[in-house]
């Protein structure tokens, strides 16, 4: 789970992407509409829909705005159809990254994916250059405080979990791609908070980014790309050392 964790504390470090509310209803909208065209829009049937509708709640996002997103996604009223799509390139040093984009503008999208990697020192690959590098995995991250180790654990297991390592300020629970939601309920009703639930790609192996110019224009190609509109993930194999994305930072 290397890649979840670097990319975590890069985003820590970096600051304030994940705090511009406008972007983040954006993306739970486009992760509800596309969860309801794909499972229709009743929670209690659609898990993946349920996750969405609970994520958006904890942000604070309006009840109308969410039930809007649901009856797009299910054809209920107008609003254009959202797929989700998948790009692959390289960055600079050769780091592999995977982009989750959803769009109701494929042409669009894959344009300005393009240029995003042209601009900075990448390039927009074929589909399966580099998706052999990850694996499709579950992932449940549940806060610190107020929860032992040994519980998380014991929880996770026994619901079909495979890993469960530490971070700063989470747990961070893997599951087989296919388990994540079963996972995920068998937690809260244990009584565990999940602080998030979501699909994910992790790296088989990382490359090491040593160089300060290199992470430089590593991050700032992720950067961008988390910065476009229709992107709703990015995923990469790069590994920068703490120390340097410090002083990247500062």
């Amino acid at each position: 789970m290397a890649g979840h964790s670097k990319w975590s504390k890069v985003k820590r470090f970096k600051g304030a992407l994940d705090a511009k509310r406008g972007k983040i209803f954006s993306r739970f909208s486009k992760e509800i509409m596309v969860a309801a065209r794909m499972g229709g829009g009743d929670l209690y049937l659609n898990p993946r829909l349920r996750t969405a509708v609970l994520a958006a709640r904890a942000q604070n996002m309006p009840s109308d705005t969410i039930e809007r997103a649901i009856k797009k996604g299910t054809g209920e009223i107008e609003g254009g159809i959202v797929e989700e799509l998948m790009y692959e390139g390289y960055g600079p040093g050769g780091v592999a990254i995977m982009v989750e984009a959803a769009t109701d503008n494929k042409n669009r999208t894959a344009a300005d994916i393009r240029s995003i990697f042209a601009k900075n020192h990448g390039n927009l690959a074929a589909s399966g250059a580099v998706s052999y590098m990850f694996r499709r995995k579950g992932q449940i991250a549940i806060g610190k405080t107020g929860v032992e180790e040994d519980r998380v654990m014991e929880a996770a297991l026994e619901a079909g979990a495979e890993d469960l390592i530490t971070d700063e300020d989470l747990y961070i629970v893997t599951t087989p791609h296919d388990h994540l939601y079963q996972v995920g309920e068998a937690m809260k009703n244990a009584g565990i908070h999940l602080e998030s639930q979501k699909l994910t790609f992790v790296p088989n192996t990382m490359i090491a980014v040593v160089h300060e110019e290199l992470a430089s224009q590593v991050l700032r190609l992720c950067d961008a790309l988390e910065e476009n509109d229709d992107v709703q993930s990015v995923y990469s194999n790069f590994d920068i050392s703490d120390e340097l994305l410090a002083r990247l930072s500062s």
